[in-house]
């Protein structure tokens, strides 16, 4: 497990202060992966950066394996790091070096025989997808290529942990969707821990399965994936499932629709069953889609509906009462 105490980074200059992390507090389970998400600037970079210690933070405890390597220094830093591989938004590769010569940089840097980093290296290139193409240089390759070059490097020495810092901003959105599902197969084939920031929530809703929102330095929400998207709590939080859904409705649709507009959110197998079919039958009302979609998020599906309703007064208030009752969440955008 990967547990981080309260830690704070403040960067200091002759005329000011800055803390780019304050009081962050997270715990990451063996073989999860985890995200952070938020905002550019929010200090997801530098919180990731403090647990291999690339930066050091100016308060709290980083654990991993039972210790903390906060208080690392000198050789036993080195060993800590092999434990910790990393993966960059800009791919970081030697341009004058082949794929064969990045990939085996760090078994090199840790003395690994000819032999050995031969054997290792020819093992990643297949993983990553990348068979046969050692002797290629950096300018032959694809945005995608290099970045599974990137990713072979950082899992050259066998850690337990993988830090991805934003590794899909720099790609098209094919290429992302071949990196996520390269990352989350090896979450499951090699049982790695993986780490990831983004500032897109539809990379973390493919792969994390739990998740950390960073605004102005600080953790403000901290929750399954599933979980965020179903009952976001912070204002932050909400802003962002709400643009990652993106379910809003023109101007137009709302001044000249007629009738009470909901906006209507199922979570679980509920948002697959036939509900407006269900009102329209019981209570001689209208309802028409305006807007909506179910995402599957973990494999759980969250349905988000916006419906105009039409009838007798009465029967549209008895109407709604239904909906409360049978939904997750009910919001009354115009009542009429």
């Amino acid at each position: 497990m990967l547990e981080l105490k309260n830690v704070s980074v403040r960067f200091r200059s002759r005329s000011r202060s800055v803390d780019a992390v304050r009081d962050a507090s997270l715990h990451v389970e063996r073989a999860e992966v985890f995200g952070i998400v938020g905002a550019s600037g929010a200090g997801k970079s530098t919180l990731l950066r403090t647990i291999n210690l690339l930066e050091r933070p100016s308060e709290g405890q980083i654990w991993s394996g039972g210790r903390n390597i906060a208080a690392l220094r000198g050789e036993a830093l080195r060993r800590e790091r092999l434990n910790i591989g990393m993966v960059f938004q800009h791919f970081n590769l030697l341009h004058s070096q082949s794929v064969f010569a990045n990939i085996a940089l760090p078994l090199r840097a840790a003395g690994q025989s000819k032999t050995a980093i031969e054997k290792r290296v020819a093992e990643l290139l297949e993983l990553v997808e990348l068979g046969g193409m050692g002797k290629a240089m950096p300018s032959q390759l694809s945005g995608g290529q290099k970045q599974r070059v990137g990713i072979a490097r950082a899992l050259a020495n066998r850690p337990g942990i993988l830090l991805c810092d934003e590794p899909t901003s720099a790609l098209d959105l094919e290429t992302t969707e071949s990196i996520l599902n390269l990352l989350a197969g090896i979450n499951q084939k090699l049982g790695v821990t993986i780490v990831i920031i983004s500032h897109e929530m539809a990379v973390i809703k493919k792969i994390c399965h739990r998740v950390a929102v960073m605004k102005d330095g600080e953790i403000v929400e901290n929750k399954p994936v599933y979980e965020l998207f179903a009952h976001p709590e912070h204002p932050f939080t909400r802003e962002l499932v709400a643009k990652s859904l993106d379910l809003r409705l023109p101007e137009r649709v709302l001044a000249e629709r007629p009738g009470t507009i909901l906006r209507l959110v199922f979570l679980g197998t509920r948002a697959e069953d036939p509900i407006l079919n269900e009102i329209t039958y019981r209570f001689s009302v209208a309802a028409n889609i305006l807007h909506g979609r179910i995402e599957y998020i973990d494999g759980r599906p969250i349905g988000i509906l916006i419906i105009s309703l039409e009838g007798e007064p009465e029967r549209l208030h008895l109407a709604i009462t239904y909906l409360q009752n049978s939904v997750a969440r009910l919001e009354i955008i115009r009542h009429e």
